[in-house]
């Protein structure tokens, strides 16, 4: 399969999905979880700094997430993020979504294409 760069305008509907993801690993930090989605995409996706930080507070806001000060070592502080019972929920709804529309854009493209 040839390598492909799927838009931002696509990639912006599944942010939040993303982050939820990692965060069902456990408890984080920013610089962490951005580590963690370039790792897991096996570097075929970055998020940016201000996307990551933009998606925490609307994630916040909404609940699915929490945030509490920590430090690591050298005393450094860190904002940390935990994932909360109503983004659980709100991940695997987010889930179930994306399999539902993966079968809908299949219909339309299973057809033979020609190049």
């Amino acid at each position: 399969m040839q390598n492909i760069t799927i838009g931002s305008d696509v990639m912006r509907g599944y942010i939040d999905l993303i982050i939820l993801r990692v965060l069902c690993d456990g408890d984080s930090y920013g610089y962490e979880i951005s580590k963690k989605i370039t790792e897991i995409s096996e570097n075929s996706y970055v998020m940016k700094e201000t996307t990551l930080y933009s998606a925490f507070s609307r994630l916040e806001k909404l609940k699915y997430v929490r945030s509490y000060p920590g430090s690591v070592t050298g005393g450094r502080e860190r904002t940390y993020y935990a994932l909360a019972e109503e983004g659980r929920r709100h991940f695997r709804h987010k889930c179930d979504e994306w399999v539902a529309t993966k079968d809908l854009i299949s219909k339309f493209i299973q057809t033979e294409r020609t190049d």
